[in-house]
C-alpha cells in the first residue's frame, strides 16, 4: 500500500531533518493514520490521491463524531504539512488541504498565578530534603520562562552566572539565550555547591545521574504547590504563562516577550495581550470614578 510508505517517509523527514520531538511525531502519526484508515474505508488505498472534497468530507465526519475544533485544527495542520511536503517532492499535483479551514475553537486564556502567588510558590524553605534543588528549579522556571523539556535538558555549562544568562535548545532545535534573575542565580549557585555540579552534568539530575524526567518534575511541582498553600493546578507551563504575563504587564513589549519565550510566530505570544487587557480592565474598573459597574451604597 502506498499510504504507509508516504506517511513513513514524511515522518522520517520530520524526525531527521526537522528534528521534531517523539511526542510531536506521535501526534502526526496518529492524525495521518486516522486519515489513511478513513480513506481505506472509502475504498481509497492511498490518501495521497485524495481530493479537497474528500478531505473536507473526512474533517466533517470527524466533527460529527465529536472531535473538538482544537483537535480538528491540529489535524488539518498535520495534513497541510504532509501534502505540502508531497507537493514539494513531486508526489502530488496539488494540496487538497490548501483551502480547508477547521471550525473555530473558542479562545481559552491560559491560567496564570498572580505575582503574590508566584512569589509564595517559589520561596520554598531550603532546609527541607531537596529544598535547594526545588528552590532552584522553581526560581528558574519563573525567572526565565523555560519550557519543561528545556529545564530537564539543562546542563551547568549552559548557565553563564557572570552574565546572568541561560542558553537552551527549544522547539525545532532552535537555540535561544534568556536572562536569569538574581533570585534564581542565587538559588542555582546554592544548589550547584550542594550537588557539586560539573559543567557537563545535568543541572537537575534524576536517577543514575541522567537528566531528571519531565513526569518527575510535574509531580514534584504539584506537591510543592500544595505544600506552599496554593490549590490551583500548578504545572511547569503555568509558571511559563505567569512569567510571560508578568513581563508583558510591566513592559508592554510584546516582541520582547516573543523572543524570551522562543515563539516563532508572534501570534502565539498575542494570547498574553488578552491576559494583560483583563488585568487593565480590572485596574480601570477599580480606579476610574465613572467605571463602577454596580451602584455604590
Amino acid at each position: 500500500m502506498a499510504a504507509p510508505s508516504s506517511i513513513d517517509d514524511f515522518l522520517a523527514h520530520l524526525q531527521i531533518e526537522r528534528r521534531m520531538s517523539a511526542h510531536t511525531l506521535d501526534a502526526y502519526r496518529r492524525d495521518l493514520d486516522a486519515l489513511a484508515a478513513w480513506a481505506g474505508g472509502q475504498g481509497i488505498d492511498d490518501p495521497t490521491t485524495l481530493h479537497a472534497e474528500q478531505l473536507r468530507a473526512f474533517i466533517a465526519s470527524e466533527h460529527r463524531r465529536g472531535l473538538s475544533p482544537k483537535s480538528l485544527q491540529r489535524r488539518l495542520s498535520a495534513y497541510r504539512s504532509f501534502y505540502l511536503w508531497l507537493l514539494k517532492h513531486g508526489r502530488v499535483a496539488a494540496s487538497p488541504a490548501a483551502g480547508l479551514r477547521a471550525p473555530k475553537a473558542p479562545r481559552k486564556l491560559p491560567q496564570v498565578l498572580d505575582v503574590d502567588e508566584a512569589v509564595q510558590l517559589v520561596e520554598l524553605p531550603t532546609d527541607a530534603p531537596l529544598g535547594l534543588r526545588d528552590r532552584a528549579m522553581l526560581e528558574l522556571f519563573y525567572s526565565s520562562g523555560l519550557r519543561l523539556s528545556e529545564l530537564c535538558a539543562l546542563r551547568w555549562q549552559d548557565l553563564d552566572v557572570d552574565q546572568g544568562l541561560v542558553t537552551v535548545l527549544g522547539k525545532g532545535s532552535k537555540q535561544r539565550t534568556v536572562p536569569v534573575g538574581s533570585h534564581a542565580l542565587r538559588a542555582l549557585e546554592a544548589w550547584r555547591k550542594e550537588s557539586q555540579g560539573q559543567p557537563d552534568r545535568p543541572v537537575f539530575p534524576g536517577r543514575h545521574g541522567a537528566p531528571i524526567g519531565a513526569r518527575a518534575v510535574q509531580i514534584r511541582l504539584r506537591q510543592l504547590a500544595q505544600r506552599q498553600g496554593l490549590f490551583k493546578r500548578v504545572h511547569p507551563h503555568l509558571l511559563r504563562h505567569s512569567f510571560a504575563s508578568h513581563v508583558l504587564e510591566s513592559s508592554g513589549d510584546l516582541r520582547g516577550v516573543q523572543e524570551l519565550l522562543g515563539h516563532a510566530d508572534i501570534a502565539t505570544t498575542q494570547i498574553y495581550t488578552h491576559l494583560d487587557f483583563q488585568h487593565l480592565a480590572k485596574v480601570y474598573d477599580g480606579a476610574h470614578p465613572r467605571a463602577k459597574r454596580k451602584p455604590q451604597p
